[in-house]
């Protein structure tokens, strides 16, 4: 009889124990990156006082209502190269919103963009339109992300708002029959 001798090579120089280690080792590296995520940053996200903003969602409501009921709309633009945001608010008719008032008697405007996870880079802008309704804002850089623009009138009787991707979108329109939440 012959017998076969095979010499088999040490268990490191195999390559599927490798390739069997290499999952655990991936999912070992992937968790220490998670964590150091989760430890290193801000969580901004969280809202100390929840219970009090669901009840103002009620009051935030009742102001898109008055937008409606008012038949107020917007356009909002960003030219990044001048660095000027202009804007105009119309009612349904066309006609400016603020077409009926003399313009020293013109209430400000309260012009909020808010940022979709960093509550630090919020922008608040004062504006006054013109009897055209028209308006315009020096601004920074903008930064590109996903904004939430509010605009409301300085009694805060009525608000318009969207969602805007800048820079994916050139402009946004501010419809609040757009924006208002589907019956039940």
């Amino acid at each position: 009889m012959t017998r076969l001798s095979t010499v088999s090579a040490p268990w490191y120089a195999q390559r599927w124990p490798w390739l069997l280690m290499l999952g655990p080792l991936v999912v070992v590296a992937a968790a220490s990156y998670t964590s150091w995520l989760a430890f290193s940053r801000q969580d901004a996200l969280v809202e100390d006082d929840y219970y009090k903003e669901g009840n103002a969602i009620n009051q935030d409501l009742r102001r898109d209502e008055e937008a409606i009921r008012r038949g107020i709309a917007g356009n909002l633009r960003y030219d990044a190269k001048s660095g000027v945001m202009s804007g105009v608010l119309r009612h349904a008719g066309g006609q400016a919103a603020a077409s009926d008032m003399a313009p020293e008697a013109m209430p400000g405007l309260q012009l909020r963009l808010i940022h979709s996870t960093l509550p630090g880079k919020d922008i608040t802008l004062f504006v006054r339109p013109d009897v055209n309704g028209n308006f315009s804002v020096r601004l920074p850089q903008l930064e590109k992300a996903r904004w939430r623009i509010l605009i409301e009138d300085a009694h805060r009787d009525w608000r318009l708002h969207a969602n805007w991707s800048w820079p994916q979108q050139a402009s946004v329109d501010l419809d609040p029959v757009a924006m208002k939440p589907a019956d039940d």
